[in-house]
């Protein structure tokens, strides 16, 4: 299958699933219920340690210059997010002393992405489809803040936050395009779209339904 053929149709599928999530699905999934602005915030800084992180321990063991790049640029953007999340938490009465967000440990999603040895795999798992649920996450989350009438944090997501992981989804996406070019290298990146969707909070009971996959422990 042709290459573009290919991410297309990968694209398609995680569509379909986002679809069926429903107004605030992801939302709902990745607190717990407790869908509320300073608890999502908070929520949102262990994404963005845990998307930099996987991004910078990357980019030593990726050969190739321009996935190389995406990486280095997903790593500094996700940590800007995390500095400007921390701010506005700070200007909504949290002390940011007191926020640890790595407290709990790593996901289950982090270990499993960071286990990824390949270039497709990674881009696949990470630019591509971690940064997919984003997007989604992010429009739920936006379309939350205004209706609670808090135009700041939707403007920081709008205007900063939202269009950086669309970019990082694209760079990813654009990659795939250009490397997925056998049966067995689109097998692997297919594989790690998939499981990505089956083990990432805001998906996980869909994508089970939708793939028959299972969420995969922490190691």
């Amino acid at each position: 299958m042709d290459a573009r053929e290919f991410v297309a149709g990968l694209v398609a599928e995680m569509r379909t699933l986002f679809a069926r999530l429903g107004e605030q699905g992801a939302l709902e999934a990745e607190s717990g219920g407790r869908v509320e602005i300073v608890t999502l915030l908070e929520l949102a800084l262990k994404s963005e340690v845990e998307a930099s992180e996987l991004a910078g321990f990357f980019m030593p063991t990726t050969p190739e210059i321009d996935a190389k790049m995406a990486f280095a640029r997903q790593c500094g953007d996700e940590m800007k997010h995390y500095h400007l999340i921390v701010r506005r938490l700070a200007e909504l009465g949290r002390d940011p002393a007191a926020l640890d967000p790595l407290e709990g440990g790593y996901s289950p999603l982090y270990h499993y992405i960071k286990g990824l040895k390949s270039t497709v795999e990674r881009v696949a798992a990470g630019p591509f489809a971690r940064e997919a649920i984003a997007e989604v996450r992010n429009e739920q989350f936006i379309a939350l803040c205004e209706r609670a009438g808090d135009r700041a944090t939707a403007d920081l997501y709008r205007d900063v936050i939202q269009p950086e992981e669309v970019l990082h989804h694209r760079l990813g996406r654009e990659l795939l395009e250009k490397y997925c070019v056998t049966p067995e290298l689109q097998a692997a990146a297919a594989e790690a779209t998939r499981t990505t969707l089956a083990i990432a909070d805001e998906l996980a009971a869909l994508a089970e339904r939708a793939t028959g996959l299972h969420p995969i422990p922490a190691s």
